[in-house]
Parts: C-alpha cells; sequence; structure tokens
C-alpha cells in the first residue's frame, strides 16, 4: 500500500498532522490540486488507514495533571494469556495515556499521569496488586524536552531525507 502513496498523497498527510482543522479549500491549495480530489484522496487515505483520526493535543498542566510518570511492569509470566490480561486492565485504567509492550528485562511501559501524587501512588496500588504483575518501578518525569506526536515524513519520503518545511 505504501508504493500506492504519491507525492501529492505525502504532501496532503503532511499537512494535515501540522493542521488537522485546515479546511478541505486550504489544504487543496497548499497541496497544489483542487479541492474535490483533494477530498476524494482523503477520504481513501482515512479508509486505508494512513489517517488514523483526528484530535486536539491537550496541554494535561493546564487541565491539572501535574504528575507525569513512567512505570516499568515487570509481569511474572509471559504467557500469551497472561499478557492479554494485564493489556486488557491496563487498557481501563484512565490515568495509563499510553502503554508499551517491550522486549528485554521489562514487559511493559506505561506512561501515566495524575492530578497530584497521592492519586498516582494510589494507582500505583492498584497496578502492583493487578494479577501476574511482578514488580513495578516507577520514575517521574522532571520535564519533557521532546514531544513530536508527528510522524517524520522527511525521514520516510523516497529514502531520501527532504526538508519542505
Amino acid at each position: 500500500m505504501l508504493a500506492r502513496l504519491d507525492a501529492i498523497d505525502w504532501k496532503i498527510l503532511d499537512e494535515l498532522q501540522h493542521d488537522g482543522r485546515m479546511t478541505n479549500v486550504e489544504l487543496a491549495r497548499r497541496v497544489g490540486i483542487s479541492a474535490p480530489p483533494c477530498l476524494r484522496r482523503v477520504r481513501a487515505l482515512e479508509e486505508a488507514g494512513f489517517i488514523k483520526g483526528y484530535r486536539a493535543l491537550l496541554d494535561e498542566k493546564q487541565l491539572g495533571f501535574e504528575v507525569s510518570v513512567f512505570a516499568m511492569v515487570h509481569l511474572s509470566s509471559q504467557a500469551e494469556a497472561d499478557l492479554a490480561a494485564f493489556e486488557t486492565f491496563v487498557r481501563r485504567q484512565p490515568a495509563v495515556r499510553e502503554c508499551w509492550m517491550l522486549s528485554g528485562e521489562i514487559d511493559f511501559i506505561l506512561k501515566c499521569v495524575a492530578p497530584d501524587l497521592n492519586a498516582f501512588q494510589a494507582f500505583v496500588a492498584e497496578l502492583t496488586a493487578a494479577p501476574n504483575v511482578r514488580n513495578v518501578k516507577t520514575s517521574l518525569t522532571l520535564r519533557n524536552s521532546k514531544d513530536a506526536p508527528m510522524v517524520p515524513m522527511e525521514l520516510r519520503r523516497n529514502g531520501t531525507r527532504t526538508a519542505d518545511r
């Protein structure tokens, strides 16, 4: 499917990830085509799964979530049923913003937020009591040096680096 993306598709994806709220007319102008084919392309990119959705990026600290933590979870079993059960548990936890299964010593790393340390400690108590959890190590974040939610398109196009922006 990737081979079917042409230069216009790449431009559309790049523009939308920088500003997903722009009108179709503005997007078409930026990528150099008229509005109707631009809309058809966007819909095709959505249907093919290249565009997963649209959302606003909110500032968690401004909204009262003062604590950001990474939790490294080691399970006592890596049987598929136990991994799936842990993933189901994590999906139900609103404090967990991201969950990644890892290879190596740690089974999962969780990115978590909480309004304060007490709320996070209550979550950790629930996490450590979850079935199959051997141990949990946490690290409070001090500051975020980089937050790049976008795909680095300039590293992918035609296998070479470009600097369109």
